[in-house]
């Protein structure tokens, strides 16, 4: 229990680190939308005094000049809604910039991570980036100014109730505590409701990536209606985490317009029965005047509106705190960076041989030292787990080793010559992945190449003619519509298209039928024979023995 505890200490500090770090882009505009917020509301008090000393003096028959005091609170008015405006601007402001620099930050670690986050996949990053991130606005351009109402506005009127009645100030000292109490009572349970739903957006949507690109083979496999009825269940528990959040809303709002009532109510009470003559106690100096009471009866509602304004933002601070306990777990969620800046750059000169000295794998394997000289095709084979692909990655400059050095072309492969060594390399993984792009684009990167030869290599050419509109044909992620096989050589042809020095393969001819595993091992070997480094991970004995030499990896990674 003592370990749970801290645990979820520890959680609620990291939390509120980030949060602080998150509202940080925004911080001076949010402080000048915070004080000119409490400026508009402290207008209030002196319309009120022009107001109280014009009625006032008409009950009491003294002169006064109504028009005056029309202009004036007019003019107030008027100063009240410009400065609410300026407010609301600086607020928009501020919420944008947090927004935006957090939505950056997100997007700039992602597309720079060597491998796949621990937070989640690309439906629970992409809830957080997008939706999730908007939930700080509110906080941004609502709470946060009304708690800054709430440390002004309440004691400036609480300080004018005194001067005029000591007893609607003890009225008020015992009314508005109560608010902040009971809110704060309902925002321990908007905090848990909130990480709730948070946590079932990001899962909902990452279950809904992986159905979208499971839709083929769902079709085939008839489990449309199972997979509905898995997807409605999860739909309807979002729905009621929804609802639950809802339902502290509107709570908090209804307690907390109980007791602004309730003091309200027996602010007027006493006034009024204080002018008829009823009570002659709680005033300085004898009895309560007309233009006092109805003074104090107009502050009072605005000595319990900051805290109204708090209240009905209290929901937002949940939202936005249960953001920010999600970004600091995906903060937390650390992986191996991606060499370079992503940026195109000229091939990097020199033979095209690669080198591994002492690299540490993850998990603290030492990895023998490699040469593979410029030309040469080699197969890594070892039992899985090894760390083949990961050594792939490695010679591809798509992971740093934790320990040791990588040498391309005769150069140290770091974040200097990271780019260059890849515009040098096709690559060709495991898992076929595809841009939400055309075919076309896909294959070729923008790069020149003869398409075609690339596409007869890879034995492709075909199945590229039979898709519904050729090289313009979208694909899914994963190339929806087309058999692994095909998908495959579509990587291959990718793979070959720019005439790469040296080609890459993870498990080339895995899963596929002996007649794509050889149309596949052909395309790559004819590459070889034109004089490219061919490098692949394979468990298929008869591809490795096509090579020149064979690399066996021992041990666990």
């Amino acid at each position: 229990m003592t370990q749970r505890r801290r645990t979820d200490s520890s959680a609620q500090s990291a939390s509120a680190r980030t949060l602080h770090d998150l509202l940080r882009p925004g911080r001076r505009a949010q402080a000048r939308s915070a004080w000119l917020s409490v400026a508009a509301q402290l207008i209030w008090p002196v319309q009120a005094a022009l107001v109280a000393h014009a009625l006032g003096g008409l009950l009491t028959g003294v002169d006064v000049s109504a028009l005056w005091a029309g202009l004036g609170f007019a003019a107030l008015g008027g100063l009240r809604v410009w400065l609410g405006l300026l407010a609301e601007q600086q607020a928009e402001a501020a919420a944008e910039a947090v927004v935006h620099t957090a939505r950056a930050r997100i997007l700039a670690a992602e597309t720079g991570r060597a491998e796949d986050s621990p937070f989640g996949g690309a439906g629970a990053i992409s809830a957080l980036a997008g939706e999730k991130l908007d939930m700080l606005a509110p906080y941004v351009t609502r709470f946060a100014p009304a708690r800054a109402r709430v440390m002004v506005v309440p004691l400036v009127i609480l300080a004018l109730a005194l001067w005029q009645s000591w007893a609607v100030a003890l009225v008020l000292v015992v009314a508005g505590p109560l608010i902040p109490v009971f809110m704060a009572l309902v925002g321990f349970a908007a905090k848990e409701a909130s990480q709730r739903q948070m946590a079932e957006i990001g899962s909902l949507n990452d279950i809904l990536v992986e159905r979208l690109s499971a839709l083929v083979d769902i079709r085939l496999l008839g489990a449309e209606q199972a997979v509905m009825a898995g997807f409605a269940d999860k739909a309807g528990d979002l729905r009621g985490r929804t609802m639950a959040v809802l339902r502290v809303a509107f709570l908090s709002s209804t307690v907390l317009e109980l007791f602004a009532a309730i003091g309200v109510a027996m602010v007027a009470v006493y006034v009024g029965f204080s002018l008829l003559g009823a009570l002659e106690f709680g005033a300085w100096g004898g009895g309560l005047s007309a233009p006092a009471g109805i003074f104090l009866l107009l502050l009072a509602p605005e000595y319990f509106q900051p805290l109204r304004d708090l209240s009905a933002a209290w929901h937002d601070k949940a939202g936005a705190e249960a953001v920010a306990a999600e970004l600091a777990q995906w903060q937390a969620a650390e992986t191996a960076s991606l060499l370079g800046q992503g940026a195109g750059a000229a091939p990097l000169d020199g033979p095209a041989g690669i080198s591994l000295r002492g690299c540490v794998l993850p998990g603290g394997r030492v990895l023998d030292d490699i040469d593979i000289a410029p030309g040469e095709s080699v197969a890594l084979v070892g039992p899985s787990g090894v760390g083949k692909t990961t050594t792939l990655r490695l010679m591809a400059g798509l992971l740093a080793p934790e320990g040791g050095g990588v040498i391309v072309a005769g150069q140290p492969l770091d974040e200097r010559t990271a780019d260059a060594w890849r515009a040098r390399i096709g690559w060709m993984p495991q898992a076929p992945h595809f841009l939400n792009a055309s075919l076309l684009h896909n294959l070729t990167l923008g790069r020149d190449g003869d398409l075609a030869k690339a596409l007869e290599q890879a034995a492709v050419a075909d199945v590229v003619a039979a898709l519904p509109r050729g090289l313009h044909t979208r694909l899914g992620e994963t190339g929806g519509g087309l058999s692994g096989g095909e998908a495959r050589r579509l990587t291959l042809a990718r793979a070959i298209h720019a005439a790469p020095d040296v080609i890459i393969a993870d498990e080339p001819t895995a899963d596929l039928d002996p007649e794509t595993a050889r149309l596949v091992a052909e395309g790559l070997l004819a590459q070889a024979a034109q004089g490219a480094t061919l490098i692949v991970a394979t468990h298929d004995s008869g591809l490795a023995a096509r090579m020149d030499r064979v690399i066996r990896l021992e041990g666990a990674a």
